[in-house]
This record gives structure tokens, sequence and C-alpha cells, in this order.
């Protein structure tokens, strides 16, 4: 499910590589190109909200991988909607993406996930949860400006203390629950950390190594934050919904350790260092 969004085209490449059959479900038709291109051998287009289309994405499948758009206000019926319709397709496990931490409530959309987890917990299916930290591929957005101009721009202070993990790293996690020759994951709950907390500044200290040259973290006002989200087409929920976010990272920050990933693959989960030099080839 969401096979075009980022998550789910880096999903898609493990399951692809280790030959899975792979039904992409997307909400665009033009969409199915891409997936299509990253191993998809089937795509199915339709809404997330509409129980028919729902059922026709999961008819005849063995496992489902659970992704809503980011920061969607229709994240518990979804998930409802989804579960019914794995129920009902016979579907042998689900996987569902999450977040780490969703038992706060400041944050609405991580408080909505744990809803979700709960309709799980009663649903009668095998499931696994995945908990990933923010992704280190959220660096991206702002690429230009920390290679170009050695800033590193967050919307909170730059004290703020956060677990990362590699996008790569939390895929290669999701194909292996998804192998349904191996029964150890079912009804577990996996956070997904790569690094310890790191502060901002911190990162910025990282990028700095890599680069070979400075970059400071700033703190970017909440005006001009603001502005750039409605300038992007954020809506009135998501706005509202980020704010709580960046209010709670400053408060108390978001950090959990790398044991459960470094378990799960089988080896140490990416570093920021790794990744930023990854991101610079």
């Amino acid at each position: 499910m969401g096979a075009a969004g980022k998550t789910g085209r880096a999903v898609l490449k493990p399951l692809a590589a280790a030959g899975q059959t792979v039904r992409a479900f997307v909400r665009r038709p033009e969409d199915a190109p891409t997936v299509t291109a990253l191993g998809a051998l089937s795509v199915i287009s339709g809404d997330l909200r509409d129980v028919s289309d729902v059922r026709r994405a999961l008819t005849g499948a063995q496992a489902v991988y659970h992704l809503c758009p980011n920061v969607h206000p229709d994240e518990l019926a979804i998930g409802r909607i989804v579960i019914r319709a794995a129920r009902s397709a016979g579907v042998r496990r689900m996987v569902y993406h999450s977040v780490l931490h969703p038992q706060t409530e400041r944050m609405p959309h991580h408080w909505g996930k744990l809803r979700v987890e709960q309709a799980l917990f009663e649903s009668g299916l095998d499931y696994t949860i995945l908990q990933p930290a923010p992704y280190m591929q959220n660096l991206l957005a702002d690429w230009k400006a920390i290679t170009q101009h050695g800033v590193h721009t967050v919307p909170y202070p730059v004290e703020t203390r956060l677990s990362l993990v590699d996008l790569d790293d939390v895929a290669a996690a999701a194909a292996q629950v998804l192998n349904l020759e191996d029964s150890r994951h079912v009804g577990a709950t996996y956070e997904l950390v790569g690094t310890l907390p790191l502060s901002q500044t911190e990162v910025a200290e990282r990028l700095s190594a890599q680069l070979g040259r400075p970059v400071r973290a700033q703190v970017e006002p909440m005006e001009e934050w603001e502005a750039r989200a409605r300038a992007a087409g954020r809506g009135d929920y998501q706005r509202a919904t980020l704010r709580a976010m960046f209010d709670y990272y400053a408060r108390f920050g978001l950090g959990g350790s790398p044991q459960v990933l470094t378990w799960l693959l089988g080896r140490s989960p990416t570093s920021l260092a790794a990744f930023i030099a990854r991101a610079l080839v």
C-alpha cells in the first residue's frame, strides 16, 4: 500500500530483488510506470479510503505492507479499512508501518498510528509492527542549502536530540519481516532506530566532516516554516500536526536504541556519516 511514495518505493526494491511477486497499490494511475520499473509485477490504483478499491488490491494477496500517507487525517479509518479487507482476503500476514513512540499523544499522527496498532492487536491477523525513527533521508530536502551554503536548518532548537534511521535499512527490515517462511516476526513490534539521539549541532558536525567544509545548525522561525508549508500545499491539518511534532521535539526530543535493528539486519545500522558519504556520491 502507498507503493509510489518515498517509503513505498524503498520497500519495493528489496522485495523485488528477493524474487517476491509484488503488487503495488498507488493513488494515481500515472505512478504505475515508476513502481513497475522498481519491480512491481502488477499495479492497482485507487483510494485507500475506498473499501472496494482496497478489497480489490488485497484479493489474492498473501501479505500486505500497509503504509498510510504521511500525516494523514484519516489514518485510523484507513487502517481499519485495510485490516478488514485483509481479513476478508485471507491475508496471511500484515505488516504495519507505524512510527517510533506512537504512545506520544501530544503528536496527533503518532497517536493515530497507536490506535491502528490497537486495531491490529484485536484483528485476529498475524501481524508485525515496524516503528521507524525519523529518516536520514529527510536531510535531502535541504541538501542544496547544506552542501552549497553550509546551513542545516530545522524548525526547532539546535539542541534538540533525535535518533535517525536510514530508509534503506527500514526497507531491508520490512522485506525480512514480510518473508512468510519466517514465523519469528509474527506478533512482534520492532523499533527501527539507526543512531543514538543526536543534537542538530552534532548532525551539522557530521555533515561538516563528510563535506570537508563547515556546516552550522540554525533554527528556522516558525512563521518562515509556515509560509513554506503553505506554499508547498500542506493543508491546515498537516501544518498543525507538524507544528505539534516540532513542539514535542523541542521539549522532549525523540530517541531510541539501535539494538533491535542491529539484530534484524545482522549488522550495525547505517551510520549518519555513512549515509552522508553515500548521498555525496
